[in-house]
């Protein structure tokens, strides 16, 4: 694969403790961003900004795949913390992976993820990402459709 590729990330949160009539949360969102690939040591690297609305600054993303059941995403910069200062005390949050899908080849890397997250310990999501990464040059031609 190409060091310039394109990344597709679309993802839903199913928020477990709301109505789902009343709760907007639960449309997808997808993104694309050009992004840049790597391989090392036996190890996929996948590098690419996030801009994030109305916080000066990005966010660096390193997303690692080893092997076809390894996944890791590390932000670095404007970030979320796993603990979070209120006025009320901190909140814990908790990621539980619970099904990891990684596809590879030649022309194209495929990763599906299904997690929980809870906060205080107490599930407050269920969530899904599909992740595809292309060469730039292929992606642009599927998109325009030639």
């Amino acid at each position: 694969m190409t060091q310039d590729v394109l990344l597709t990330i679309s993802g839903l949160h199913d928020m477990t403790f709301a109505d789902p009539e009343e709760n907007e949360e639960n449309e997808p969102i997808e993104v694309i961003t050009p992004a840049s690939y790597y391989w090392k040591n036996g190890k996929h690297y996948i590098l690419y900004d996030e801009v994030m609305e109305g916080i000066p600054g990005v966010v660096k993303n390193k997303i690692k795949i080893t092997g076809e059941d390894s996944m890791e995403i590390m932000k670095s910069g404007i970030t979320n913390v796993t603990y979070y200062d209120t006025p009320y005390g901190q909140l814990h949050v908790g990621i539980h992976t619970r099904k990891l899908d990684v596809n590879v080849d030649d022309e194209r890397i495929d990763i599906a993820v299904e997690y929980g997250l809870d906060v205080n310990h107490e599930a407050t999501a269920d969530c899904r990402i599909a992740m595809s990464i292309r060469p730039k040059a292929q992606a642009e031609e599927a998109i325009s459709g030639k």
